[in-house]
């Protein structure tokens, strides 16, 4: 199982996921790429082995991706502050990947018909959206 963690800004996001993806699941290969070098930092730090920075690496590790998780704005060109590019949308909406895309209703992204729920909340749910995809493929 191959799952991508993708995030930008300062990388907070993507690495509270690195950490309970990394505690809860063996056996899978996980690569955390930012868009920025302070986000890739900041997700090695919490324990990613593999890991990036930027557009191509986001194109590459789409390609092989069974599982992309990250905020909704990854698949939103210009979104997170501009540092989605265009082409990294694209590479994740056609990744042949599910998505568990966490709805942050920032940067001027709003998502409806989605109560506000505070991180730690969204990022469990995404852990068993992971747990559930994982548990099927066995």
């Amino acid at each position: 199982m191959n799952i991508v963690v993708i995030d930008g800004q300062g990388g907070q996001l993507g690495a509270q996921l690195v950490k309970e993806i990394t505690a809860k699941f063996q056996n899978i290969d996980l690569t955390a790429i930012g868009t920025n070098s302070v986000a890739t930092a900041t997700m090695l730090k919490a324990g990613a082995r593999s890991a990036a920075t930027g557009e191509n690496p986001v194109i590459v590790a789409c390609r092989r991706a069974d599982i992309i998780i990250g905020p909704i704005g990854i698949v939103i060109a210009d979104s997170l502050l501009g540092e989605v590019t265009e082409q990294m949308a694209v590479a994740v909406g056609k990744a042949d990947a599910v998505r568990i895309l966490i709805p942050m209703n920032k940067c001027e992204n709003l998502v409806a018909g989605v109560p506000t729920l505070n991180t730690a909340t969204l990022i469990s749910d995404a852990i068993e959206k992971v747990n559930q995809i994982i548990a099927s493929r066995k």
